[in-house]
């Protein structure tokens, strides 16, 4: 497939197990279309996250030798949160690479925020289990480029529903917006929710978290990164 081929050479790392990459861009809706297909690329997005995690908090540890945990857990949170993922998945477009159901596909899905970050996370993920940390780590920092100048271009990104508040305000007024608990999953322990953001009867975004205030301001980033033109 020659998107994967040049996808590879946009990333810096050539595949010995082609296989991985092909699943890290498979979404789980295209399983519904294709029952053939083994695995969809949710195992290696979660192994993603990890290593994604480790590399930014070790770089971050070097890099901010005075700062204690909280200023660099805040770091690396603005670094690793759905916005900033999506932004990097667009650069390297990975969103031309997806392999999605056509229910997915007619919905937009190749242009949602949160399937574009899962979809990165998932690739950091085959590209571990296909070499190593160093060459992950290589990848990684790549195609995030110098962490403190990417730190200044997010910053203003910690109050998304904030942000999107002062947008929609001038031309629509105080009560247009609105967020909506659109689907909840898991157990008591683990939940996960899924919100919409409105305005008026249009939904803007869509997002998910851990509680409905982090669902709810990953929506508003999807929203802010549509209305803003990525």
């Amino acid at each position: 497939m020659l998107p994967l081929l040049q996808l590879q050479g946009r990333i810096g790392h050539t595949f010995r197990q082609p296989e991985l990459l092909v699943r890290a861009v498979t979404h789980p809706s295209y399983l519904q279309d294709h029952r053939e297909e083994p695995e969809s690329n949710q195992r290696l997005e979660f192994l993603g996250d990890s290593v994604l995690q480790v590399i930014l908090t070790s770089e971050l540890f070097v890099l901010y030798p005075a700062d204690r945990e909280g200023p660099l857990s805040q770091r690396r949170a603005a670094l690793s949160n759905g916005e900033c993922l999506a932004r990097l998945a667009r650069t390297i477009e990975l969103d031309t690479c997806l392999r999605l159901g056509a229910g997915e596909e007619q919905a937009g899905g190749r242009t949602r925020a949160s399937t574009l970050e899962d979809a990165f996370e998932a690739l950091i993920g085959a590209v571990y289990l296909d070499s190593d940390l160093a060459t992950a780590r290589r990848v990684v920092l790549g195609l995030y480029g110098p962490l403190p100048a990417l730190l200044d271009a997010v910053a203003g990104t910690e109050n998304p529903k904030g942000r999107l508040q002062e947008l929609i305000q001038p031309t629509h007024g105080n009560e247009a917006l609105r967020y909506e608990t659109t689907h909840v999953a898991g157990a008591d322990h683990s939940r996960e929710y899924e919100a919409g953001v409105f305005l008026l009867e249009r939904r803007l975004g869509i997002g998910r978290g851990p509680s409905k205030k982090t669902a709810e301001e990953a929506a508003a980033r999807e929203a802010l990164t549509t209305l803003q033109g990525g």
